[in-house]
């Protein structure tokens, strides 16, 4: 089982990243919108890994801390919830909001979240309640994503959104309207206020 990868950053968008290791392998890992945020503008990393191994897949997704690959672990153990939904959910609330809403109980934050209904939200913070545990660890974010014009923000934020299983058009659609009210708007930001409207 891969415990975690340390590579050079081929390539980087919202949904996945290519780690390339010294042995010239490019690995495809995919990733959560706070991974992506700790991702930008390294040049080499180490990413956390969780595979999925079946008959017909093969997946890696990768981490920026453990205990967000811990977090994605308990969400994946919870019926109802597969890997895709786990990252979006990731995505959406990020590690420690997470543990809030569920520490909490906070099932309407969680139901904001696209894929995950009412009964869904009440399993996630009942079967889970119990396991977090409160943590001073935090993912340090780089905001210092570099001014991109509006096109390529659009098209990585799109691209971002079709690799997560969105719709095509639907998520140009709602693209458009964000980019319409916040036309300076960062990539991730883009595709925090998509989510919830796709």
């Amino acid at each position: 089982m891969i415990e975690y990868i340390r590579g050079a950053v081929a390539s980087l968008n919202p949904a996945a990243t290519v780690l390339e290791t010294s042995g010239g392998v490019g690995y495809l890992l995919s990733i959560s919108l706070q991974t992506f945020s700790a991702l930008e503008g390294k040049k080499e990393v180490r990413l956390h890994v969780h595979e999925v191994i079946r008959e017909d897949t093969y997946q890696l997704y990768g981490f920026a801390t453990e205990r967000e690959r811990e977090l994605f672990r308990m969400l994946i153990g919870v019926s109802g919830v597969g890997a895709s939904t786990a990252l979006i959910v990731l995505s959406s609330l990020g590690s420690r909001d997470l543990e809030n809403v569920i520490a909490t109980g906070d099932s309407k934050r969680l139901k904001g979240v696209k894929g995950i209904g009412t009964k869904t939200a009440e399993r996630i913070i009942v079967d889970l309640r119990d396991k977090i545990k409160s943590t001073d660890a935090t993912l340090v974010l780089q905001p210092g994503e570099t001014q991109a014009s509006r096109t390529a923000a659009f098209e990585e934020a799109h691209a971002a959104l079709v690799m997560l299983g969105f719709d095509r058009k639907a998520s140009e659609k709602v693209l458009t309207a964000i980019f319409k009210e916040s036309p300076a708007v960062k990539v991730e930001e883009a595709i925090k206020k998509a989510l919830p409207r796709l």
